[in-house]
């Protein structure tokens, strides 16, 4: 998918995976900025339920508001592939800061001191927790 152009969302690297999609960094070309482009991978599109919950999951985000969680900018679909544009930021990957955090118990205050929006690598439940919880 690198190289690849969706939408106006030029793919410049892949970011990371998880269970609901793939997340790469983009160059918006209209607005000219970097994105975060969450992809629902093709075979998880067939799966009607996967695809109800990735649009859940677009629209429960957007209607946050918090420091610590990523802006949804637009859920769409070009190309064959369904995406999320959601704000980027700089930073290291969660999994990596929480490793950082090692075998602290109080793992959410040490991932909110250091880990500011990186909420766009947590599932909705987790993000949702942590705002709970922060």
């Amino acid at each position: 998918m690198v190289g690849r152009t969706i939408s106006h969302y030029k793919i410049v690297e892949k970011l990371g995976e998880g269970g609901m999609g793939v997340v790469y960094k983009t160059r918006d070309s209209h607005l000219d900025r970097f994105v975060a482009l969450k992809v629902l991978p093709p075979e998880k599109v067939a799966d009607p339920e996967r695809k109800r919950r990735f649009v859940q999951e677009a629209k429960a985000a957007s209607a946050l508001n918090h420091p610590n969680i990523v802006t949804v900018h637009d859920i769409d679909q070009a190309d064959g592939v369904d995406f999320i544009a959601m704000e980027y930021v700089e930073g290291r990957q969660t999994s990596v800061l929480l490793v950082a955090a090692g075998e602290q118990e109080d793992v959410l205050p040490f991932f909110a001191s250091t880990a500011p929006k990186a909420g766009c690598c947590l599932p909705l439940s987790q993000k949702l927790h942590f705002l709970e919880t922060a």
